[in-house]
């Protein structure tokens, strides 16, 4: 979310100018690609290029053709990665000698300078209301058909679908994947064919900024904020010591506050969903946070501290509380085992267990991966 939070930022700098831009997006990737599907990067007519849609490939020859490419509506372009040029030839390909065995799909469309725009608007939406939501866009289309490459169905969580296509018949079964899309989490490429018109679809499921709650504002917590956010996260910081939650100590972090903890737990909505760090270096503390997360419903929980600390930790609030419902999202020790013991390093091997869990990973050495590089399986939790 980093990427798109800075795309959208660059974007309304454009607009408030009164220029129009050209959105650059991976809508289809064949064999290897540095950067997947829903990838995204601006083009604007005096500034820098912002996003990438590749390891820095690619991009001198989007920014340069952009333009001109799109100056007739939305087009397709696609991109070899092969170690020589594309056998197929022709202006919709091209060869950059990569070595990577792949082609990379790109939709050019421009920006408007002033008028709404329905999919930056969708795209704003997920990141002010942390609610995800799922894009079909036409790729392809057969000569008849009743759509063109760029029209949009757009399903939001919690809302009714907007957009669609001259064909109300393939509008409803693109809506029906989008809710699929929604509920799987996962972004896929359809084809449909209806009659007498047939097209490939990009369902793209663009999710909210993941959530990390971080219990305990020590100077530990500092590195992990700055670095999260770097990532695009949404940040809060939780202590019950007042000289420490200020926001003064995290101007990086979105959500800073000091609470009791001799006082019922009033942050369960707030974790629900998010990944949540508890590292207070407070014994007290931390037995009434990680209680409280347990009978929440967190995506991920790491506690720091030594093993036996976190278990003594657990048996008293086992005799406390029967209902552990998150016991099974617990990791303990927190983070992933690199070495190092400053605090930079610290949330650097949190944030890599955090990005692992979430992408269904292990955290190990890709040299070790049997699986090829974008499938995934389950990090197992409670080691």
């Amino acid at each position: 979310m980093s990427g798109l939070n800075a795309l959208l930022d660059a974007v309304q700098a454009e607009q408030l100018e009164g220029r129009e831009s050209v959105l650059a997006t991976v809508v289809k990737v064949e064999g290897s690609a540095y950067r997947r599907p829903g990838a995204r990067m601006l083009v604007s007519q005096y500034g820098r290029p912002q996003g990438t849609i590749s390891g820095g490939c690619l991009e001198n020859d989007v920014a340069r053709k952009a333009w001109w490419l799109s100056e007739s509506g939305p087009v397709i372009r696609s991109y070899s990665t092969a170690e020589a040029l594309d056998e197929e030839g022709g202006e919709e390909s091209l060869g950059f000698g990569l070595g990577c065995n792949g082609k990379v799909y790109v939709l050019f469309e421009r920006i408007p300078a002033r008028k709404s725009c329905t999919l930056l608007d969708a795209l704003r939406n997920v990141r002010s209301r942390q609610r995800p939501a799922a894009i079909a866009t036409i790729i392809a289309c057969c000569r008849n058909s009743r759509a063109d490459v760029g029209d949009r169905v757009f399903l939001e969580s919690g809302s009714a679908p907007h957009g669609g296509l001259y064909h109300p018949a393939l509008t409803e079964r693109i809506t029906d994947d989008l809710r699929l899309t929604l509920d799987r989490q996962k972004s896929s490429l359809q084809h449909y064919a209806e009659g007498c018109t047939e097209v490939d679809v990009f369902l793209e499921y663009v999710a909210p900024a993941p959530r990390l709650v971080i219990f305990g504002a020590g100077h530990d917590a500092q590195p992990l904020v700055r670095m999260a956010k770097l990532l695009g996260w949404h940040v809060s910081v939780i202590d019950s010591r007042p000289h420490f939650a200020r926001q003064e100590r995290f101007p990086e972090a979105d959500f800073v506050t000091c609470a009791s903890i001799n006082q019922r737990f009033e942050f369960r909505e707030l974790v629900d969903g998010a990944f949540v760090a508890v590292m207070s270096h407070s014994l007290s503390q931390d037995a009434y946070w990680l209680k409280g997360v347990l009978q929440s419903n967190p995506r991920y929980i790491g506690q720091l501290g030594p093993r036996d600390r976190t278990e003594r930790l657990l048996d008293g609030i086992t005799r406390e509380v029967n209902s552990q419902p998150a016991r099974s999202k617990l990791f303990y020790p927190i983070g992933l085992d690199i070495g190092g013991d400053t605090p930079e390093i610290v949330a650097m091997s949190v944030l890599g267990e955090i990005q692992a869990v979430m992408n269904g990973r292990t955290g190990a050495s890709l040299k070790l991966r049997e699986l090829k590089i974008h499938e995934s399986y389950q990090l197992e939790p409670g080691r």
